[in-house]
C-alpha cells in the first residue's frame, strides 16, 4: 500500500451556473416529475449518468422540436430564442437554468446588433453557449476559435468583439492586440466570466505545489482541456481522467505529494471519489 500526501484544489467543482441547474434539475426530479434536458446538463459524463439514473432524460434538438407538453430543462449554456419559441408552440414547461452572466450576455449583444456593430465572437462555433449567443442577433456573427482562423483580408476596419464566457483571458487579450497590430479598430466587451478565468492563476500556484497531478474532467468540457492544459504547463506530470477506473495505480511513487483538481464541470462528489480511491493505493 502506497503513502501518499493528496490534497484537493480549493476551487475545485462546479461553477455558479452549474451549480444551479442540477439544483433545479434536482427539485424536479424530487417532486416526481417527467423531466427532460435539452442536450447534456454539464459537460461530465459522470454527473450526467448520476442524474439519467435518477430519472433526467436527454433528448437533442431534433427530439425537442417534436416534444409537446413536457417539462424541458434549458442548461446554463443558455438557449436562442426559437428554442423558446418552440417551447410555447408545444405546450412546453420550461426549467430555465441558463446561467445569469450567459443571459445578460445575450442581452448585450443584443444592443450591439441593434445598433447594428460588426459584431466577432471568440469562441468554440458549436458550443451550445455560442449557438445561443449568435441566435440572439440571428446567427450574423463571426465566430472564431483562434486567430489564426481569421481571414484579415475580409475584417473590416471596425469591429466589436466578444468572447465565450469560458475562453481565456490571456489569450482574448492576445487576440485583441493582434488584431490592433493589423490595424483593426476593436470596440472590446470583456464577456469572460471571472469566476472561470480567475482560476488559472490558482491552478497555476497548486499545480506547483505537488509531484504530480490528477485533473478530473470530461472529456467533451472545453473548460477542461483548457484548465488542463494550464496544469500541464507548471507541472510535466499531469494526469487527465474522467472516471476513477481510468487511474493507472502505477504513475504514482512511496511519498509522493499530489495535487487534485478539476473543471467547472466536474461535479466535486466525483472529485472526492478520485481522492478516496488514491488513498486505498
Amino acid at each position: 500500500m502506497l503513502t501518499l500526501h493528496l490534497d484537493i484544489e480549493p476551487n475545485s467543482g462546479f461553477c455558479f451556473g452549474v451549480k444551479n441547474a442540477i439544483k433545479k434539475a434536482e427539485e424536479v426530479l424530487d417532486s416526481g416529475e417527467e423531466l427532460f434536458c435539452l442536450g447534456e446538463i454539464v459537460h461530465n459524463d459522470q454527473e450526467i449518468q448520476r442524474l439519467v439514473g435518477r430519472g433526467m432524460k436527454l433528448i437533442s434538438e431534433d427530439e425537442f422540436r417534436v416534444l409537446k407538453n413536457k417539462t424541458v430543462l434549458f442548461r446554463a449554456h443558455g438557449e436562442p430564442p426559437q428554442s423558446y419559441l418552440a417551447a410555447a408552440e408545444n405546450g412546453i414547461k420550461v426549467i430555465d437554468a441558463s446561467c445569469p452572466i450567459i443571459l445578460k450576455l445575450q442581452e448585450k449583444i443584443f444592443k450591439s446588433y441593434l445598433n447594428r456593430e460588426i459584431i466577432y465572437i471568440f469562441g468554440l462555433p458549436n458550443h451550445p453557449e455560442i449557438i445561443a449567443l449568435n441566435g440572439k442577433i440571428n446567427s450574423s456573427a463571426v465566430v472564431f476559435d483562434k486567430y489564426e482562423d481569421l481571414d484579415l483580408k475580409k475584417i473590416p476596419p471596425k469591429i466589436t468583439l466578444y468572447s465565450q464566457t469560458t475562453k481565456s483571458l490571456k489569450q482574448f487579450y492576445e487576440v485583441i492586440n493582434r488584431m490592433k497590430d493589423a490595424g483593426i479598430e476593436v470596440k472590446v466587451e470583456d464577456s469572460i466570466c471571472r469566476q472561470v478565468s480567475n482560476r488559472e492563476q490558482e491552478l497555476r500556484e497548486f499545480c506547483r505545489r505537488f509531484h504530480r497531478i490528477v485533473f478530473v474532467a470530461g472529456t467533451n468540457s472545453s473548460n477542461g482541456k483548457q484548465l488542463y492544459e494550464i496544469c500541464a504547463q507548471e507541472n510535466s506530470n499531469v494526469h487527465f481522467v474522467s472516471a476513477v477506473s481510468e487511474i493507472d495505480a502505477t504513475w504514482f511513487s512511496e511519498n509522493e505529494k499530489v495535487g487534485i483538481c478539476g473543471a467547472t464541470s466536474t461535479p466535486l462528489w466525483l472529485i472526492q471519489d478520485v481522492k478516496d480511491f488514491l488513498l486505498k493505493l
